[in-house]
């Protein structure tokens, strides 16, 4: 099989320019502002190790000077106690009406495992430029099917129903008596009518292959009757990289060949490559990506060479 490869264009963001925005710029999420104009919201980390989101402005002509970047957090830590007080990580953003919606990932620190995180929602009704919380509650957190964690959302909507393909844990593991606990998680598909209320199952989009413990990130687009999806993986000791998949009715996948985006030599991508999101510009398919450290080192572009499709 002829898969396509990609032509790295390089690192195009680094963290750094404000106190919440110490290090990392996780899980880019390109939006479309026009005419070749991104937007790509992200998640940063301040020396506590705390995300807030942000985002900045680039164009795709000339991805290497940064137009805009954003002083001030598009979503900042929940209060005390809440589900997203120790982090908040932007994941999808969809149109709905005048509004835009803005799922997120919200995380807190527990007490038996290292973590908990849930999906929460944030609304803008003034074009983006801020957005508010829907709730100080998760719009999809622990349930009958999902009795663990629910994060890193994507959501389409078709036909006015939302879909939504997100991370659930299916159990915490240690790895000996003593040990630290383990997760193990991967992607799971939910229905809403409103984007707020949502219906889950136990069913598995992807199963573990191997030793894998951790599948996550999923970005689903659709081409005709196809959708695909782009996620990041790893098990045993090794690094993330991404995976592909695809489905015809976007419950039932079927996995394919690894997103030939390979790591490095050396430098900020050398270790790892993750958290992949596509886009398109002028017929070309490009991709946003974080390197080594889960984002720690910023965020890259790659043009797939060769290719007109996803």
């Amino acid at each position: 099989m002829n898969i396509p490869r990609w032509q790295k264009i390089g690192l195009i963001f680094e963290p750094g320019h404000f106190d919440w925005m110490a290090t990392h710029a996780q899980n880019p999420l390109p939006e479309s502002l026009g005419d070749g104009l991104v937007r790509v919201h992200f998640a940063a980390r301040d020396d506590r190790n705390r995300a807030r989101g942000g985002y900045f402005d680039f164009h795709m002509d000339n991805p290497f000077a940064i137009i805009n970047i954003s002083e001030e957090p598009t979503i900042d830590l929940g209060p005390l106690g809440a589900f997203d007080d120790s982090g908040v990580m932007p994941s999808t953003l969809v149109a709905v009406g005048d509004k835009k919606y803005l799922y997120y990932t919200g995380w807190s620190k527990a007490v038996t495992v290292p973590f908990s995180f849930h999906i929460g929602l944030a609304i803008s009704e003034d074009g983006g430029r801020t957005y508010q919380r829907y709730s100080l509650a998760p719009v999809l957190g622990r349930n009958h099917h999902d009795p663990y964690i629910t994060g890193a959302p994507y959501v389409l909507i078709e036909y006015g129903l939302f879909k939504m393909w997100y991370v659930s844990a299916t159990q915490w593991v240690l790895d000996e008596p003593g040990g630290k606990p383990r997760h193990y998680y991967t992607v799971k598909y939910a229905e809403s009518q409103d984007g707020i209320q949502w219906s889950t199952s136990s069913h598995l989009c992807l199963d573990y292959q191997d030793d894998e413990y951790a599948i996550a990130r999923p970005v689903v687009f659709k081409s005709g009757d196809l959708y695909t999806m782009w996620f990041t993986y790893r098990g045993g000791s090794d690094t993330y990289r991404v995976g592909t998949a695809s489905s015809n009715d976007g419950i039932h996948w079927q996995r394919g060949e690894k997103l030939a985006l390979e790591v490095s030599a050396q430098g900020w991508d050398s270790e790892m490559i993750c958290y992949a999101h596509p886009l398109r510009y002028k017929g070309s398919v490009y991709a946003l990506y974080n390197g080594n450290g889960y984002g720690a080192t910023g965020i890259g572009l790659a043009l797939r060479e060769g290719a007109d499709g996803g």
